[in-house]
């Protein structure tokens, strides 16, 4: 009995020290990360700044939760997953800054998260560096703060495909599953198209397993259920069925199909947040140089893991990278850099392996020579990336202050809610005037013309037309008006009386 009491005992004593060295690794494992998850945070704030205005399309998803501002229409490539996570600000607060400053901190949390899903699988100097290379890109810096899916696509491309794979190489853990359901609720909920190409190798290699990770199986589709289920509810509620979303999703994006947009991106990189029609001269050589480097670093980055035979975690975020990346460089007809972030996302992981094996594989006098090189390419990408960040910044704070200006110009004209505009930019200036906003033609196309005669009866409607344009018939006899360069037609008060 002494002797089973003594051997209890020791076994504690045994495992009280490793647990809490355990402990104290994790501790040293993750410091890095949030080191990066804090400097990306801090880097929005400064570099992107709070009092940028809202765009376009944010206009869309933060109207749908506030209640400062009538909900604008909401196309069928839309999901409400942005909507409900601004939802905890935008509900009871008109605040830009404060809405900025909650996404920026939620950016860098959920940076961290999915950093630290890949812990095991590299070393935390990859994982951090990888973490570094993608957070400092322009895009991810503009639009880590923004309402806008995207980024959160990204980070639950990181979380799925990292806890997939943390659950193959154990073959257990319920954190695990859950990581992968999560992560694929999570791109589901923001873009459930996006969230499909994406997790195909995933699905892939499952289905070879033939049965033997059936629970992850489970976990993967049950994430992308129950994060698509809203976005499929709405497509009976509102648009016909399942089949008519997509079909209507697909013309308002043009028509997807074989249609190259490699070109379309690589103009895009120069800053443009969307560029539809995409005719525009390329960007200088240095600045889209990153671009063509990053597949030949991930390739290497794949060869490195297979010599050192770990070719699977290597494999797997660059087959999911491929996946993410492939209708938005060759089935749709134009580009926006965004599209691209989580392919960008998860080619940091090899791309970072592949440098550091650079820095520290060649032995003797070329190590200082290779570790050199590697410092000069990232600082002049560094100073490429906040170069473009810059202008993009000062461009989209010109453009918003612009709607702005406009909006107070139709408040002056007596504009105001609740009151109604119609046609060029209609969304946003409604958004900033705080009116409803509705379109006869177009991709948001949700009246007519009859629907906006009988709403000038009971509200104050504007008709907005760029200049050089044709004002909408029912409209040409309004009084016309000049503002920020636009021509505003009001409809008269004596319709109203």
């Amino acid at each position: 009995m002494a002797n089973g009491a003594n051997a209890v005992l020791v076994g504690i004593r045994r495992r009280g020290p490793a647990t809490g060295s355990g402990a104290a690794r994790r501790v040293r494992g993750d410091g890095p990360l949030a080191a990066v998850a804090v400097l990306f945070t801090l880097a929005q704030l400064a570099l992107v700044r709070p009092v940028l205005g809202l765009g376009w399309d944010e206009t869309v998803y933060v109207s749908q939760v506030t209640s400062h501002t009538p909900a604008a229409f909401f196309s069928a490539p839309r999901s409400r997953g942005v909507s409900l996570l601004v939802a905890p600000v935008a509900s009871w607060s008109s605040s830009t800054p404060l809405l900025r400053v909650y996404l920026a901190l939620l950016s860098g949390l959920a940076l961290f998260l999915a950093l630290r899903a890949w812990r095991g699988l590299f070393p935390t100097r990859v994982l951090a560096a990888a973490g570094a290379l993608f957070a400092s890109l322009w895009v991810t810096l503009f639009y880590g703060p923004q309402a806008m899916p995207n980024y959160w696509v990204a980070i639950g491309a990181l979380v799925c495909a990292g806890c997939f794979l943390r659950y193959r190489a154990r073959g257990s853990g319920r954190a695990a599953l859950g990581g992968v359901a999560a992560g694929a609720a999570l791109m589901a909920w923001m873009r459930p198209t996006d969230a499909v190409w994406t997790t195909v190798p995933l699905f892939l290699l499952v289905l070879v397993a033939a049965g033997r990770h059936w629970r992850l199986l489970l976990a993967l589709a049950g994430g992308l259920a129950a994060g698509a289920v809203p976005w499929v509810i709405e497509a009976y509620a509102a648009h016909g069925g399942l089949a008519e979303r997509l079909a209507e999703a697909s013309r308002i994006q043009g028509g997807l199909g074989w249609q190259i947009a490699v070109d379309d991106q690589l103009r895009s990189l120069g800053g443009r947040a969307l560029c539809r029609p995409c005719t525009g001269s390329m960007p200088h050589p240095l600045v889209a140089l990153w671009w063509f480097v990053l597949p030949v670093l991930a390739a290497l980055g794949l060869a490195v893991a297979v010599r050192a035979r770990r070719a699977a975690r290597t494999l797997v975020p660059l087959a999911c990278a491929v996946t993410a990346a492939l209708p938005y460089l060759f089935m749709i007809g134009y580009a926006a850099p965004r599209f691209l972030l989580p392919a960008y996302a998860l080619l940091a992981l090899p791309v970072a392996d592949a440098l550091w094996h650079l820095v520290t594989g060649p032995g003797g006098r070329w190590r200082p020579v290779a570790a050199a090189l590697v410092a000069l390419g990232l600082l002049g990408h560094l100073a490429v990336q906040f170069a473009v960040l810059e202008r993009t910044v000062d461009r989209n704070t010109d453009s918003r202050r612009d709607w702005a200006r406009t909006a107070d110009g139709l408040h002056r004209l007596g504009v105001r809610p609740p009151c109604l505009i119609t046609g060029h930019e209609a969304i946003p200036i409604g958004f900033y005037t705080g009116c409803s906003s509705a379109n006869t033609h177009g991709h948001n196309a949700n009246t007519t013309a009859a629907d906006i005669l009988r709403a000038a009866r009971r509200v104050p409607v504007a008709a907005l037309t760029a200049p050089g344009g044709t004002p909408p018939a029912y409209a040409r006899s309004w009084p016309v008006h000049r503002v920020q360069g636009l021509q505003v037609r009001v409809a008269p008060a004596a319709a109203r009386d």
